[in-house]
């Protein structure tokens, strides 16, 4: 993420993480945003996650979803990057990791991990309490019930 008037390194990282939020919210608000590491090429040492140089940085940034109901990794993936990439135009993005994770009920999910990447696009709608009593229907299910 390129962040602009910047002074110091911790200051870039955080106007990184607040722009990305701002740019997926409120739509991909379940997206969590995290620091992401970064190593030289040539002897592996950890490095800042904010290159400065001139008030210019550049921040890397990792970006973390959950997707739901699908068969592959791949899938997953891809959904994660669309969903992510609308929002984040210009911004490359790599997948980092994708992790499968068990549902409560003992299905299963995928996670992927991106940088950025993103969370449940594809997910079931929950549905809402209501006001009703244990014994009401709602009245077109009635007659189902009645035969």
């Amino acid at each position: 993420m390129p962040v602009y008037d910047v002074e110091t390194a911790d200051e870039a990282v955080r106007i990184a993480i607040s722009k990305t939020g701002e740019m997926l919210n409120p739509d991909l608000n379940y997206v969590e945003i995290n620091m992401g590491e970064r190593q030289c090429p040539h002897c592996g040492e950890e490095l800042d996650p904010a290159f400065l140089a001139a008030d210019e940085s550049l921040v890397a940034l990792e970006l973390e979803m959950t997707v739901f109901n699908v068969e592959r990794d791949e899938h997953a993936a891809r959904i994660a990057r669309k969903e992510i990439g609308q929002r984040l135009e210009n911004i490359p993005l790599e997948v980092l990791e994708i992790e499968e994770i068990e549902d409560e009920d003992g299905g299963d999910s995928d996670e992927t991990d991106d940088e950025p990447v993103e969370e449940a696009a594809d997910s079931e709608p929950v549905a809402e309490p209501t006001d009703r009593e244990d014994g009401d229907v709602l009245p077109e299910f009635e007659e189902l019930i009645d035969e």
